[in-house]
């Protein structure tokens, strides 16, 4: 039932990042971003944009956050590569480990492909560019949720100390928290972009926890 409930809410999201991927593309498409870019649900975006403003602070706090997200996925290959060593084949590697080592490069996929297919471009020009920059969806906003969330599944079979284990979720939770937030009221991103970054991330995070669960009772058998 909770792998069923996973499927279920990875689906629903991931059909929700395409429908907001629609109506960014159609729906109030308005010449409001820098050097005159269409941006979508115009109305919507400006108003957020507009009320939370720009605060680049919060940009660089969570680009900080992003590198600590980035330590983290190369802690997860350091062990995939440990045991490879040790076990002498890349198939003896944790499947758990494994099946990270491709969601990661699904995220890395999908950062490739939107930077290719742009669909909204920043509220701002950033520093040090010339002209705007795709940024639907925030590339930051998943990368930090993804790595993160799936650090959180891992977790409990890589700690065994409870204390620490809870420590460590409760640190990866409020990186998330905080990079979510502070991507938005950096102003370097439209509102949807933010919103997409999550569902993609939800149905991400979803698909790799029915993936463990299904791991796991494989180990059990």
């Amino acid at each position: 039932m909770k792998r069923k409930r996973k499927i279920i809410t990875a689906y629903v999201s991931g059909l929700l990042f395409a429908m907001l991927i629609i109506l960014v593309r159609f729906v109030d498409v308005q010449e409001i971003g820098p050097e005159g870019t269409r941006i979508g649900l115009s109305s919507l975006n400006r108003f957020v944009f507009e009320t939370l403003g720009v605060h680049m602070i919060w940009y660089e706090i969570t680009d900080w956050l992003g590198i600590a997200a980035i330590f983290t996925a190369f802690l997860f290959a350091a062990a995939g590569l440990v045991q490879w060593i040790r076990r002498r084949s890349l198939w003896k590697v944790d499947r758990e480990i494994l099946a990270l080592g491709g969601l990661y490069l699904i995220v890395i996929g999908l950062y490739a492909l939107f930077e290719l297919v742009i669909v909204n471009y920043r509220p701002i020009i950033m520093p040090g560019s010339a002209h705007p920059e795709a940024s639907f969806p925030s590339s930051h906003t998943m990368l930090v949720c993804i790595i993160m969330g799936s650090a959180i599944q891992l977790l409990g079979k890589y700690v065994k100390s409870i204390s620490l284990r809870t420590v460590l979720q409760i640190i990866c939770a409020v990186v998330i928290g905080v990079t979510v937030i502070g991507r938005l009221i950096s102003g370097v991103h439209w509102f949807t972009d933010i919103l997409g970054g999550i569902l993609i991330s939800v149905t991400l995070l979803n698909l790799y926890a029915e993936k463990l669960e299904r791991i796991e009772k494989n180990n059990e058998q």
